[in-house]
């Protein structure tokens, strides 16, 4: 009777409870594209991408290291070969869970110089006095810098009504239906040469799993076994309940297990929203490993928010990610993707194609020539300087290969140099959509201009003693066309942190700080020219954090909530791009 009493309050919870979703160990940071281990990895195990008990491989079997005689130079080793930048701390006694293998290492003594921990000196394979309780684990930097997003705990609410009580069903398990056995290798193998396997189970409700189709709770179906990575194991029944009650405490750690299990079910909304979490931590690597890995999961995933999130940040910046241990190794699909973006920050077009250039012959006989060709017809030449046009046949490393794919762009260039608009449009082969006559966000001379964080204290100072702020100025030609060369347009640059300031010069400032980009003269025919002007906020003077248009000349920003990626201290540098373009 208690059972069909459950199920009877479970068929009217759904009843009322608004459950429609749009849909039918996973580590972001350390993709397992190879799953097999290889003889002297090492991982961290039991915490988050960049902390957990150290445990390293060998002969088969993961096992742990004993903490005796650790300190910061063992640590070291351990991050840097897992690739981090080094190590923040050592971790002693701290329960990373339970340790089922082997203890591999003792008295450790590394140099802090190794490329690999089995390289430092340690008695021998398995000789250990110690006891579980004495495994170690370390704490890895995760940038080079101070930059440091702890795992904070974000709560996401997609629910109704009804939710605590559909969560009380679920976590007493009354009248359930449906078990999901939760299995994951431990990477060790049995004494016979099986892998050895950890399982959880989970007893559910297959009505409630029947939104899902992806978790095969038709009827005659009793259950169904996930096979899962060891790291993600912890926060499955937290990703079920989530099924019933549409509520999830989310942490940085947490989110990438909770998003690979939403996509591999087709909970959507749960694998948006935890994907937006992604967009805090990307400005984390300055090696650009994590952000290419998670746009390759992204499209994986088909999580078309995550993808924009990633290819964002690395368009915004493109001139690190060149100079990153990453550039060499971008799929040619993703620096096409780059390639075709306006909001590519570069110091001009030259640099763009002098990049791909460089790529191209670093990937030698790999890269087709069909590649090759698509990567260049996407190099907007009209916007190479002309002068750099002229000398392009001698400076270019793949002229000689794609002589006239060089050419036909070339001459394309020139047209748009030295044709004025209205013959231009005359010509078929022109259009006003085509976005090789758009400039990008080009921060060379003479088209940017930048206020730094100290120029603003300063300005501050100068303010509230009175005096005249002291502003930034510019003069850009008023079209990238060579025939505009000698038509100059002046701009003034400011950034204004108080209103003393904004009623001295007469302006309405909504919100503070606001930036301002005003010319002093008009062009002599406007009409076929628009300026789509923008503001680039750096972030401590390293990475592009957020970028801003302007609306009549302002635009405001309004500190760390509106950032599209966080900036710790809102420590700004404050570039200002000028944009013409022909309408």
């Amino acid at each position: 009777m208690l059972a069909q009493r459950n199920i009877f309050t479970l068929w009217l919870l759904l009843l009322l409870h608004d459950v429609s979703e749009s849909a039918p160990g996973f580590n972001l940071f350390n993709r397992e594209r190879n799953p097999v281990p290889q003889e002297g990895d090492v991982r961290l195990f039991g915490g988050s991408a960049s902390e957990g008990r150290v445990e390293i491989y060998h002969e088969g079997n993961w096992g742990t290291v004993c903490d005796d005689g650790w300190d910061m130079a063992e640590a070291q080793v351990v991050c840097r070969q897992l690739h981090f930048p080094g190590a923040k701390t050592v971790v002693i006694g701290k329960n990373y869970g339970k340790a089922s293998g082997p203890i591999w290492l003792d008295d450790l003594t590394c140099k802090g110089t190794e490329n690999h921990l089995f390289k430092c000196a340690f008695k021998s394979w398995g000789t250990t006095d110690c006891s579980h309780k004495e495994d170690v684990g370390v704490i890895c930097e995760t940038t080079g810098t101070n930059l440091t997003i702890s795992d904070s705990t974000h709560s996401l609410d997609h629910s109704i009504s009804l939710s605590d009580e559909l969560g009380q069903i679920f976590e007493s398990g009354n009248g359930c239906d449906f078990q999901i056995l939760v299995q994951s290798a431990t990477g060790n193998r049995n004494e016979d040469g099986v892998p050895e396997m950890v399982t959880t189970t989970i007893c559910t409700h297959k009505m409630i799993l029947s939104q899902f189709p992806l978790f095969n709770a038709s009827e005659g179906m009793t259950s169904i076994t996930v096979p899962i990575s060891q790291s993600c194991q912890p926060h499955f029944t937290s990703f079920i309940r989530y099924i019933y009650t549409r509520k999830v405490d989310v942490t940085f750690s947490s989110a990438q297990c909770l998003h690979w299990m939403a996509y591999k079910f087709g909970v959507k909304q749960l694998m948006e929203d935890t994907g937006r979490l992604f967009s805090k931590i990307l400005p984390e690597d300055p090696l650009f490993n994590t952000q290419v890995s998670l746009y390759e999961y992204a499209e994986e995933t088909g999580d078309l928010v995550l993808q924009e999130n990633c290819i964002q940040y690395l368009a915004w910046n493109y001139q690190n990610l060149t100079r990153s241990p990453a550039w060499t190794d971008l799929s040619v699909d993703l620096l096409g993707s780059l390639l075709t973006r306006s909001d590519l920050v570069v110091p001009d077009e030259y640099f763009v194609l002098q990049t791909v250039e460089s790529w191209i012959t670093e990937k030698g006989n790999s890269t087709s020539l069909k590649t090759q060709l698509d990567l260049l017809n996407r190099i907007r030449f009209p916007m190479i300087p002309a002068e750099v046009l002229y000398d392009l046949e001698y400076n270019s490393s793949l002229y000689s290969t794609h002589e006239k794919v060089y050419r036909e762009n070339i001459l394309k260039a020139f047209q748009f140099n030295v044709l004025l608009f209205s013959n231009l449009i005359s010509n078929p082969k022109f259009s006003r959509e085509d976005d090789h006559f758009k400039p990008r966000f080009y921060t060379s001379k003479p088209w940017s201009t930048v206020i730094t964080p100290d120029q603003t204290s300063r300005l501050n100072h100068y303010q509230h003693r009175g005096y005249q702020t002291p502003t930034k100025s510019l003069s850009t030609p008023a079209h990238n066309s060579l025939i505009f060369k000698r038509n100059m347009v002046n701009w003034e640059a400011n950034v204004f942190n108080n209103q003393y300031e904004c009623s001295n010069r007469g302006l309405r400032c909504d919100s503070l700080p606001m930036a301002s980009l005003i010319t002093h003269n008009r062009l002599t025919d406007p009409s076929n020219i628009i300026f789509r002007n923008r503001l680039l906020l750096i972030c401590q003077g390293k990475y592009i954090c957020h970028v801003q248009d302007f609306k009549a000349n302002t635009a405001y920003v309004n500190g760390s909530k509106v950032l599209t990626y966080p900036c710790p201290d809102n420590q700004y540098t404050y570039r200002f791009v000028v944009r013409p373009e022909y309408v």
